[in-house]
């Protein structure tokens, strides 16, 4: 996202705000569709990594199904124009209530993760006189080399059902009238741009195939789930993601079967460099080893470098032009030392009123927003 072309629109802006780039987002989602198209995949977008409805209708209009993982974003999904035979509901802890209301709504399949919720999923169908459909999600214990609080492959995770549950899944399902098993579900994690970890998954899926090819139980899909990373690091030069490289290359190493179909669940890889985060400086504080740069947005406005210490690059939108710079530290107003955006940030000098811009905030942003501190939600602009 590139900022010099929007001079006028942002010189009044009121911070903090979500800026949304349509233009890279519409770009973005055909270069996905396109290279997914060449193999004849299914994308499903990921729900979880943004949910603003403008963003919905650009993806939706693409052809894309939704990956949900509650209730609320099942009937979103549905509500703003997807397909319910494209909508798969994902999650370890799915209640009788969101269950009931899936099931109501004819969803493609649910995505199940434990012995238990099959049994529930089986007993609330038979009371909607329903067949659900389902697909296995499956613990491939493949290391996804990303931060622990996004990887979701390894058995010692809480997702997924481990191998050597797989003799009694399937003896349960032969005996649950209500539930039809259509495929299996993979993840391993987020973020994820080596892709080596995406073909040592490929390796794992064979194995399962095969297995279920020995007890001649057909797959109808195969879901392999998403994690495809961004470029936190360089937002303007690469702002694109290498789709054709991702798909290829579970075309050449999945053993996959005629007739048989590979979904995708992308969420960050579609939105994530469409978004970017503007905020005012605050205040400065000059220190004996450290400078601050308060800006009034918050971990409540963008909580990933709180949570999880992600990467975000930050620029001075209004010093581009200067060349003597400090090194600060980029922090919000929250009462929480965690509340730091980026430390020893390399920024020309910086004062009071600045526009500063956060990239790269289109997945996981907004979303996961919050009224801590009784904080009023961000703004939104949409650029096109």
């Amino acid at each position: 996202m590139d900022f010099r072309n929007y001079q006028d629109q942002l010189a009044n802006i009121q911070t903090p705000c979500y800026v949304y780039d349509l233009n890279l987002l519409n770009k973005t989602l055909d270069a996905c569709k396109k290279a997914a198209d060449q193999f004849g995949f299914h994308v499903h977008y990921a729900l979880k990594a943004n949910v603003q409805p403008t963003i919905l209708k650009a993806i939706q209009s693409k052809g894309f199904g939704a990956d949900c993982v509650s209730g609320n974003e099942v009937r979103t999904a549905i509500s703003a124009g997807f397909d319910q035979s494209k909508v798969v509901f994902a999650g370890v802890g799915k209640t009788d209530k969101e269950i009931n209301m899936a099931l109501a709504a004819d969803i493609f399949c649910f995505n199940v993760e434990s012995l238990q919720e099959i049994e529930v999923i089986n007993e609330l169908a038979k009371a909607q006189n329903k067949i659900a459909k389902i697909a296995l999600r499956l613990n491939p214990n493949v290391n996804a080399n990303t931060h622990h609080y996004i990887t979701t492959g390894l058995a010692e995770n809480k997702f997924g059902i481990n191998f050597w549950e797989l003799e009694t899944v399937i003896d349960l399902i032969k005996n649950s009238l209500n539930i039809e098993l259509i495929g299996l579900h993979f993840h391993v994690g987020s973020q994820i741009n080596d892709l080596q970890v995406f073909k040592n998954l490929c390796a794992k899926v064979n194995e399962f195939i095969a297995w279920f090819d020995t007890r001649q139980l057909p797959l109808k899909v195969l879901n392999l789930g998403g994690g495809l990373g961004i470029d936190y690091h360089h937002p303007k030069e690469n702002n694109l993601v290498n789709f054709q490289a991702y798909f290829e290359l579970f075309h050449q190493f999945v053993q996959q079967k005629e007739g048989q179909e590979i979904h995708f669940e992308l969420g960050r890889s579609l939105v994530a460099s469409s978004g970017a985060l503007l905020s005012r400086v605050v205040y400065i504080k000059e220190g004996i080893q450290t400078n601050f740069a308060i800006l009034d947005a918050g971990m409540t406005d963008l909580l990933r470098p709180a949570l999880y210490q992600a990467f975000h690059k930050i620029e001075n939108l209004s010093k581009q032009q200067e060349s003597i710079s400090k090194k600060y530290d980029v922090v919000g107003p929250i009462c929480e030392s965690s509340d730091c955006f980026g430390k020893a940030v390399e920024l020309p000098i910086t004062t009071r009123g600045d526009l500063m811009v956060i990239y790269s905030t289109g997945a996981y942003g907004e979303v996961m927003s919050s009224n801590y501190n009784l904080r009023e939600n961000a703004n939104v602009l949409f650029l096109q």
